[in-house]
């Protein structure tokens, strides 16, 4: 259940990393109380209902039911992972990460990469500022010429390399970078040098090219991409993998999707520009692929933005394989997705400079069966019967893997396009099932309704004896009672007996949060463990007595009613023993209530 992280270095960066300060960077707090209080910004609202414990450090929003520890927080508001949010905290508190204590390599590991992120923010500002010179009067043309004005060129911070060998590699060198550190980064390439020389000749990497700044969820600068002006191939260059990028897992943008609040989905593209003429255009959510394949752990990044991706690439033959592989990675993830459908084989610049933000809005949104559909049938003559056929065999094969509704959306118009009859192609998806693998019964549907969004059922009543429990683990977590007074067997909630066991064996109240098994459970721990104190330990131990009465008393009332049901229903010796038990819970609940219950 617990962290990898050493327990003691936890707490170090829990007692460093004040819930209150941290939060109060993204919020505006104000006391009330013992707690403080602000507008929650997982949710919109207009009464504060987000508040924040400090004496337990944590928060609860009573609206939207956020919840967490100064950990979760920062996850939840930066889109981080958790190793990441602890990452963020350590540097925040100068707090050296466990796993690197005792390694001799770490600083210099440390030192290296802060160098490096420097260097490319110094570029990056170079780039920029060079943009608006007239050595960069190229770049600026280009980036004008296709329709970006001065405020979504500043807010990517794109720049123009100029169309010289070594002015990004001098102006470094004169900062006190070195030519290692410049290569390391990707910002300088190195040649052997000529006739013997002992000095490596220098180039910048981009020349004469409008340049991309590739920025993290961080806001570090960590690779640029630059988009040639003339002729000049690649058309996009981008930085290769160093020590402080790998292109696998970041997208173009994620500094701005990190910045977006409730995005119900992301729009992923395939070039810089797109992202940036969308953005423009105030299309939000809109990130980019960094020059290479679509990737599983891309995919994963996306999924902490928003819940769905829309792919919108472009229509060519490139573009239509690049979507196919998108689909199947996010659906290896589980992420659900949609195709954006560009008319005229326009791509999505180009597109919304003709239709503007509300055409983009319009666009028919595919699932992946009908796209792969769509690209089945570009593939075959239908006129042709021995195509037809091919096409019906492959199209059962992408009908196969649906749920039984949107399986049925498709056989009707698949039996249109092919003239098979529907039983025809139900046993050609049943031949395909069998062939790969599968066990299925044919004609039996596959892949059940329990794959389409399951309709919620109305909460049940919170019992009595439930409410109870809540409060006595709330009053345990004061650490102000003794611990004999309760004991495991009270607790007829299964999670909450686990967290009167951590409690008990002292976890803290923060990992117990941080480490809950899913959100549900993190939203109830900390409602839980945030309930206010009593004011002296007296009362807390009278507030924990009474707890424990009503839950044993509830639990006896329970007892007593199945003893008089089974009674009722038995004859003899066996009657009587059961009557004498009764009698005997009786006499315990009287100890409880004050007065006798009659069985």
């Amino acid at each position: 259940m617990f962290s990898r992280y050493p327990t003691a270095w936890m707490e170090e960066l829990r007692a460093r990393s004040d819930i209150v300060q941290v939060i109060s960077g993204y919020v505006a707090l104000k006391k009330n109380g013992k707690k403080y209080w602000g507008l929650c910004p997982f949710h919109g609202e207009k009464t504060a209902s987000f508040s924040v414990d400090e004496e337990r450090q944590l928060f609860y929003c009573f609206g939207c039911k956020a919840s967490g520890d100064v950990i979760g927080f920062l996850m939840e508001m930066d889109h981080l992972t958790f190793p990441e949010a602890v990452e963020t905290l350590a540097e925040r508190a100068h707090l050296p990460m466990p796993e690197m204590e005792d390694d001799p390599d770490y600083l210099r590991r440390r030192s290296q990469r802060e160098r490096l992120l420097e260097a490319n923010r110094q570029a990056a500002v170079y780039y920029h500022e060079m943009l608006f010179r007239p050595e960069g009067l190229p770049s600026l043309q280009y980036l004008k010429g296709r329709g970006l004005d001065n405020a979504v060129i500043r807010k990517f911070g794109l720049g123009a390399a100029p169309d010289q060998w070594d002015a990004l590699t001098k102006h470094l060198l004169s900062q006190g970078f070195s030519l290692e550190e410049l290569s390391l980064a990707g910002l300088t390439v190195l040649k052997p040098a000529r006739d013997g020389g002992s000095s490596p000749r220098a180039f910048d990497m981009f020349r004469n090219r409008a340049v991309f700044p590739i920025i993290d969820v961080n806001r570090n600068v960590l690779a640029f991409g630059g988009r040639s002006l003339e002729k000049q191939e690649p058309k996009y260059l981008n930085t290769s993998d160093t020590p402080v990028f790998n292109k696998r897992r970041g997208v173009y943008a994620a500094n701005l999707l990190r910045q977006q609040r409730h995005l119900d989905r992301v729009i992923l593209v395939e070039g810089y520009m797109d992202v940036v003429a969308l953005t423009q255009f105030g299309v939000p959510g809109v990130c980019a692929t960094l020059g290479t394949a679509f990737t599983n752990e891309q995919a994963r990044l996306l999924k902490r933005f928003a819940p769905e991706v829309h792919l919108a690439y472009d229509g060519d033959s490139a573009g239509q394989h690049a979507i196919l592989r998108g689909l199947d990675i996010l659906e290896q993830e589980g992420i659900p997705v949609r195709v954006l459908d560009f008319p005229d084989g326009l791509d999505p610049d180009e597109f919304i400079r003709r239709d503007g933000a509300e055409g983009f809005r319009n666009l028919p949104r595919l699932t992946p069966a009908t796209y792969r559909l769509r690209r089945l049938r570009d593939q075959f003559d239908l006129s042709d019967p021995e195509k037809r056929v091919q096409f019906a065999r492959q199209a059962a094969a992408v009908l196969d893997a649906l749920d039984p509704v949107e399986r049925e959306a498709h056989l009707n118009t698949l039996t249109v396009e092919t003239g098979f009859p529907r039983e025809v192609l139900l046993e050609q998806m049943d031949a395909h099932h069998q062939a790969s693998g599968g066990s299925q019964t044919p004609g039996v549907p596959r892949n059940p309704v329990s794959r389409l969004p399951a309709r919620r059922s109305a909460s049940p009543p919170v019992s009595e004896e439930t409410v109870a429990e809540e409060q006595l683990i709330g009053i345990l977590a004061s650490g102000q009672i003794p611990k004999d007074i309760v004991e495991e067997k009270d607790f007829g909630d299964e999670e909450l007996k686990s967290l009167y066991v951590n409690l008990s064996s002292g976890v803290s109240v923060q990992d117990l949060v941080s480490y809950a098994p899913d959100e549900s459970s993190r939203s109830r721990y900390t409602r839980i463990l945030m309930a206010p104190p009593a004011r002296d330990t007296d009362e807390l131990i009278a507030m924990a007595h009474e707890c424990v009465n009503r839950i044993r008393k509830s639990k006896l009332k329970k007892e007593l009613q199945q003893l008089v049901e089974r009674s009722g229903k038995a004859s003899g010796e066996e009657a009587e023993a059961l009557m004498r038990k009764a009698q005997e819970i009786s006499r315990q609940l009287s100890l409880y209530s004050g007065s006798g219950v009659s069985p």
